[in-house]
């Protein structure tokens, strides 16, 4: 018997900033992602947030246009 395991991509959504950078935790309130810098910063401390592929812990993290953030099931592209 063969099992079929389906891998669901996830939704990209693409984020405009007009500054050079922004912090991670800023940035995860600016798109939505979460309603407060608290629950941004527990999120990232409880390593439920990636930055281009890896597990970030720093809340402080700097952003920049052309980096990615994954949190829960959607990834968010930099512009």
């Amino acid at each position: 018997m063969k099992i079929k395991v389906t891998v669901k991509e996830p939704k990209t959504v693409k984020e405009k900033i007009n500054t050079p950078f922004i912090k991670l935790d800023s940035f995860l309130k600016m798109c939505g992602a979460v309603d407060t810098g608290g629950q941004a910063k527990m999120f990232i401390l409880d390593g439920e947030v990636k930055v281009n592929g890896e597990t970030c812990l720093q809340r402080g993290k700097k952003l920049r246009p052309g980096d990615n953030v994954r949190f829960r099931d959607i990834k968010y592209e930099i512009e």
